[in-house]
């Protein structure tokens, strides 16, 4: 009977395909910027993808660490069949809990700023919403060509995907003295940033072509994916390219000292874009851009790989995204306080696995526990161990863990509320507690990235042992996503309602429980952590 009801589903498909007319770039090639490209189909036909599009120029040689230049054209028919190379960065199998299904696992190159569409339109008047989705992985790793954030599950629910890979690590972030000398904004850093900009404006110019509608495009990503879409949200240079914003565990909280996304400024990452060029011997610019990649990327002089920064840092040094002055003109806290971001519909959400819950990860004793509320809570520690008591070392373990996640959710909670003091529009939150199954799932439980096959639809992606459950879950996530891509709101036929976050304190937990819970369990607690959370921390303590 299943593999009946699977072959009337795809003949139906099929007559359905037929009824429409075959997919843009199943029969012909399609014109963009630089020149004619093919596409190829996917694995439903109705869908055809179109992978490794140059949106710039190679940024090699003077190119590098500069803002993206103009395409190179092209003569003939671009085959655009297989993704482009990944950026530079370490490539491994695998890293748990992530494992191969969410790493990359192709080529690397200087030579990478491609994109990638899938499309299910069959004319261009079409004009289907878009979903531009920008990976994560600390600003130091990540590409378009990991498993999971195939295009094709969400194509198939009425939009067109797209990713684009940016340049990450020193080759994405660094700045300097003389590289912001050479700009005209007087700038340096943040090319990464520059590089999703020119992919937006690529999508702005040539979407059409494929079904697409350049006025209703969603940016979207998670962890640092998420991250850049907040200060994508913050940039007045991204003014006018997207119209929703997605952000999947990627700072959409508070602290005590306000909104969490920040940044260096420039002057400062300057002195460290010096300080690392001269522990590669490379005093000057000059020098810097003569060296391979392969050297650029590796431990410095003299210090031993394991104490390097990620991406070939010196110690000490991190390279992401900075508050430059031009494309980022503040603190993102700041420009959202003054009401100068873009103010576009957000949807955003946590895991339970990052927010304190995952058991077995660290000992936790009474004492430790109890070390730690004097520690964070000061005055109001004593308040705080009454609502999480712990006689003992397993129930100070459990107290730890549903104490950071309320608080986390709280947080995120103002962070909303503090957005919509300046912001017009609504704002979507969650928290996804779904593990996804295998042999580590007890341990690892919904942890940071796990929810993204759900969201995006490719549970096809990955040979973990799903269930009819898990496909339930996928379908529901990810209708959630297409129907925000498309209105604004993720409510729509048959799914459990999501409120817009509003004065009730509530946050919509999805995956294996749907529906909005009261964050932090009760009002007693909420109102501890909302008051601990909008209490400056005094310096010092």
């Amino acid at each position: 009977m299943r593999r009946l009801s699977g072959l009337a589903l795809a003949f139906l498909g099929s007559a359905l395909l037929a009824a429409q007319g075959p997919p843009i770039g199943a029969t012909k090639p399609v014109a963009v910027t630089g020149g004619l490209i093919s596409g190829a189909p996917g694995r439903d036909p109705s869908i055809v993808a179109f992978k490794g599009i140059p949106f710039a120029a190679p940024p090699v040689g003077e190119r590098r660490w500069q803002a993206p230049s103009p395409v190179v054209p092209w003569q003939g028919v671009r085959r655009a069949e297989s993704f482009g190379a990944s950026c530079m960065q370490s490539i491994v199998p695998e890293r748990k809990p992530w494992t191969y299904e969410f790493m990359a696992h192709n080529e690397i190159s200087e030579d990478c700023l491609t994109l990638n569409v899938w499309t299910g339109a069959a004319s261009a008047r079409e004009r289907r919403p878009v979903f531009f989705y920008i990976y994560g992985g600390g600003f130091n790793e990540g590409s378009t060509a990991v498993p999971v954030y195939d295009g094709e599950g969400l194509a198939k629910k009425g939009v067109v995907v797209v990713t684009a890979n940016y340049r990450v690590g020193v080759l994405g972030f660094l700045a300097h003295p003389e590289l912001s000398k050479e700009s005209r904004a007087g700038v340096s850093g943040n090319y990464g940033l520059f590089d999703l900009m020119a992919a937006l404006q690529w999508v702005h110019d040539n979407i059409t072509a494929f079904g697409g509608d350049a006025n209703q495009v969603t940016i979207a990503g998670q962890s640092a994916g998420g991250m850049a879409v907040h200060y994508l949200i913050a940039s007045p240079l991204a003014k006018g390219l997207f119209h929703r914003a997605i952000v999947q565990s990627g700072g959409s909280s508070v602290s005590r000292t306000g909104i969490t996304v920040g940044g260096k400024v420039l002057a400062d990452a300057e002195a460290e874009g010096r300080k690392f060029g001269e522990s590669k011997g490379a005093p000057v610019l000059a020098d810097l851009r003569a060296m391979t990649w392969k050297a650029l990327t590796e431990a410095p002089q003299g210090t031993p790989a394991a104490g390097a920064g990620r991406g070939g840092a010196a110690p000490g040094i991190r390279f992401s995204p900075i508050v430059d002055g031009y494309l980022l003109t503040a603190p993102v806290a700041r420009i959202v306080a003054e009401g100068k971001q873009n103010d576009v519909p957000i949807l955003t959400g946590a895991n339970t696995g990052e927010l304190g819950g995952l058991s077995g990860q660290q000992t936790v004793t009474v004492d430790s526990f109890v070390k730690r509320a004097m520690q964070q809570y000061g005055a109001m520690a004593d308040e705080f161990l009454k609502l999480y008591p712990a006689a003992t070392d397993e129930q100070a373990a459990t107290a730890q863990a549903q104490s950071s996640r309320d608080q986390a959710l709280v947080s995120m909670f103002l962070w909303a509320k503090q957005r919509a003091r300046t912001a017009r529009t609504s704002a979507f939150t969650y928290l996804w507690d779904h593990a996804m199954p295998g042999p580590d799932a007890a341990r690892y439980g919904a942890f940071h990235t796990s929810e993204v096959p759900y969201f995006m639809n490719t549970l096809e992606m990955s040979d973990r042992p799903f269930t009819e459950a898990d496909h339930k879950i996928a379908d529901m996530m990810s209708s959630y996503i297409a129907n925000f891509v498309k209105t604004g709101d993720p409510n729509g036929k048959g799914l459990p309602r999501w409120n817009p976050v509003g004065d009730k304190p509530e946050v919509m937990e999805v995956g294996d429980k749907t529906g909005p819970i009261p964050l932090a369990g009760d009002a007693t607690k909420y109102a501890l952590f909302e008051r601990f959370l909008t209490t400056p921390a005094i310096p010092g303590r």
